[in-house]
């Protein structure tokens, strides 16, 4: 039966798994990207999305708390002047999984997790494909050009006479 098991224990016992988690969530602070099964990632992911989310806040708790996990002083301090700044905006989903294939040992099923907004490549593209009707593009866009400059001008020679007046 598999009754409470909401976890992955990847083979390990406790002990061992938590301190290879907090390395490699240590690496991927520091390096961005990590290659590893897919079964870990997955793992990992459920380590590193909270602390990425403490890391907007840079209080003396949510530095505690980061520590307890990453147990490096260097990777916490990278984590919040560094990683927690650039994904302020974003409300989740800090991490990437892209599968690279199997391994060439054990056929183990391979991938690489990364930091979303560290990767250029992808955001290069993300933000260039949005999709827009042809019909919508063509009505708006002279209506809005046509009716810019005449909102313009009269607020323009209004801010004027306010101006003279006083």
């Amino acid at each position: 039966m598999r009754h409470g098991k909401k976890f992955n224990h990847l083979g390990r016992k406790t002990a061992h798994r938590k301190a290879m988690l907090s390395n490699m969530a240590g690496s991927l602070i520091e390096h961005k990207r990590v290659m590893t099964t897919v079964q870990k990632a997955k793992a990992l992911r459920k380590v590193i999305e909270p602390l990425v989310t403490r890391s907007k806040e840079n209080t003396t708790h949510n530095r505690r708390v980061a520590f307890a996990v990453l147990r490096q002083k260097e990777v916490v301090t990278e984590l919040f002047n560094v990683v927690g700044p650039k994904v302020g905006d974003r409300p989740g989903g800090y991490t990437r999984i892209i599968k690279t294939g199997n391994r060439q040992g054990d056929n183990a099923e391979m991938c690489m997790i990364e930091l979303v907004d560290f990767n250029d490549m992808y955001g290069k593209d993300e933000k260039k494909t949005t999709r827009r009707s042809r019909r919508a593009k063509t009505e708006t866009a002279p209506a809005v050009e046509e009716a810019a400059p005449v909102a313009e001008v009269p607020a323009a020679a209004e801010e004027s006479k306010e101006e003279s007046a006083e």
